[in-house]
């Protein structure tokens, strides 16, 4: 199995000292876990009239990703989350998902065909059903978090194997690169189950970590996997009588807004993703962000 070695840096500040993310594979620049990050460029911020037209952004952005893989090397490797942006996928039936594995960049801890928890289940009735010979890297079942993060790693980890997943080399270290992640970003910053102030956010030598920071348990793709996908794009969108403004004051912590690692994880994407969002969400940014 080619797990990756150690990659923890330690920074001492006086007598604080705390782990140094990893560096970015494509700026090779290192974060401190306490040090703000820089805003994003606003050329990786596309901002778009409503929900149905980042979806339809989302779904192209899927298919270019697709066929530009399968061109290369004969398959095509995507990372999904839940939530918001599995509807974006929804009824879409590609002409080359038996060319396609796909990865959950986080799950919960519950048996696959749960319809009311299982990112899986929802996934299955909204589009994946229609994926006609997908590969799909799925859980076992159990309620085990560190158990079934080990099986997610081996189960990826058997993917690369047979030529499915690609991989990259960061300083002798072996990550999985998959061609294309999609990314949702929570209120509080959390992006997968990596959530503020946790210890999961600065782990820097594991590709899949378990979370127990509620019940059930989930697993997660680990930042430094996240961010070493060939492509990244981080879709925001959609209004509601509760949020008339949409996800506007995630996404101003998450784009711009003086944050660190440790108090909005998404931040830590910033150099890397493409932002694909709504006006609605778009609308607390500043000048240079908009359209």
């Amino acid at each position: 199995m080619r797990l990756p070695a150690l990659f923890l840096a330690l920074i001492t500040t006086g007598d604080v000292t705390a782990f140094a993310p990893f560096a970015f594979h494509r700026s090779r620049r290192v974060f401190a876990l306490r040090s703000t990050v820089s805003a994003a460029s606003p050329e990786k911020v596309i901002v778009l009239e409503d929900a149905d037209a980042v979806s339809k952004a989302v779904q192209a952005r899927v298919e270019a990703a697709a066929q530009a893989a399968i061109a290369v090397r004969g398959h095509f490797a995507l990372a999904i989350p839940g939530g918001s942006i599995l509807k974006m996928l929804a009824g879409t039936k590609p002409s080359w998902s038996s060319k396609c594995t796909i990865v959950y960049v986080n799950h919960k801890c519950v048996p696959m065909d749960d319809a009311h928890l299982a990112t899986h289940a929802k996934a299955g009735a909204l589009f994946l059903d229609a994926w006609a010979g997908v590969d799909v890297v799925t859980m076992t079942g159990s309620g085990d978090s560190t158990m079934e993060a080990t099986k997610y790693t081996e189960a990826i980890d058997a993917r690369i194997e047979a030529g499915k997943i690609p991989t990259t080399e960061i300083d002798g270290m072996t990550w999985p690169k998959f061609d294309l992640s999609l990314i949702g970003v929570g209120d509080d910053g959390h992006v997968g189950s990596l959530y503020p102030d946790r210890d999961e956010v600065t782990v820097k030598d594991r590709w899949v970590l378990p979370v127990d920071m509620k019940t059930p348990g989930s697993i997660t793709l680990s930042l430094p996997v996240m961010a070493t996908s060939s492509e990244i794009v981080i879709a925001a969108c959609g209004v509601s009588d509760k949020y008339p403004q949409g996800k506007s004051a995630g996404m101003v912590r998450a784009i711009e807004g003086a944050e660190t690692l440790s108090s909005f994880p998404a931040c830590g994407l910033r150099e890397t993703a493409t932002w694909i969002i709504d006006k609605a969400a778009a609308s607390k940014l500043s000048s240079q962000y908009q359209p």
